[in-house]
């Protein structure tokens, strides 16, 4: 039996998992072996009896750093199973961090497609660079903030490739039209009932003319991306083409 996409996780609250993941389409998802997850206690490797990961900081300075003698014994550890269950060294090692490059649905679909991922939760003021930089750790932000530890950033990480693996989500064609998907954010949504608190349904989405409604749907999707992300309209080519209009 092929094995399922796997995330590793390694961190110091493994208990924070599968927290989210374990309910709604993730959760199904996780009970039927779509994808299979496995935490790592970083603590399992420290080296002392009171099981420390830290230390203070080189240079001075606030709060403590996590030691790359620990973090590289686990991460050594962690990816020689998880090559070995996936049959290849293809494993990408991931390092959620408020340094990294921003995540993005382009990355998202690439770690899908492959066989899973080792994820490293750092805490603390972070983890000490040799070991990241030593082991060819790729920094991923979720967003432009800092977060107590990389467990939340990871749990976000996870939900958006959950998603998009092979029967996680009933309707594949659900994925087609949403955010990010055609370089655009999403046109907005309707549903019962037509009229609430005196707003109206757009009429063209009752007049099932769906070549209509599709333009109407295109047309939303630009405007409401051009005033969002400006980045987004730029990248698509669709705001330089309406300026030389």
């Amino acid at each position: 039996m092929t094995r399922p996409w796997t995330a590793w996780l390694l961190t110091l609250f493994p208990e924070m998992f599968p927290g989210p993941l374990g309910l709604s389409l993730a959760g199904k998802a996780l009970d039927h072996r779509l994808w299979a997850l496995e935490t790592v206690d970083i603590r399992d490797f420290s080296r002392d009896k009171h099981r420390s990961v830290d230390d203070t900081p080189f240079g001075g300075g606030p709060g403590m750093v996590m030691r790359p003698d620990v973090v590289a014994d686990a991460v050594d550890a962690t990816r020689a199973k998880a090559m070995a269950a996936a049959g290849t060294d293809g494993v990408p090692l991931l390092c959620m961090s408020a340094r990294g490059r921003p995540l993005t649905q382009a990355r998202v679909r690439a770690l899908a497609e492959g066989p899973g991922a080792v994820v490293i939760c750092g805490r603390f003021e972070g983890i000490d660079q040799r070991v990241l930089d030593a082991r060819g750790a790729e920094e991923i932000s979720v967003a432009d903030v800092v977060l107590s530890g990389g467990e939340p950033a990871a749990l976000v990480l996870l939900d958006a490739i959950v998603r998009l693996l092979p029967g996680v989500i009933g309707d594949p064609a659900a994925l087609t039209e949403e955010s990010f998907a055609g370089g655009l954010l999403e046109y907005p949504q309707f549903t019962r009932p037509r009229q609430w608190e005196g707003h109206e349904v757009p009429e063209v989405l009752l007049s099932g003319n769906h070549e209509e409604i599709a333009r109407w749907r295109r047309q939303q999707a630009e405007l409401v991306t051009s005033q969002r992300r400006r980045d987004l309209w730029e990248r698509t080519g669709a705001g330089a083409e309406s300026e030389d209009e």
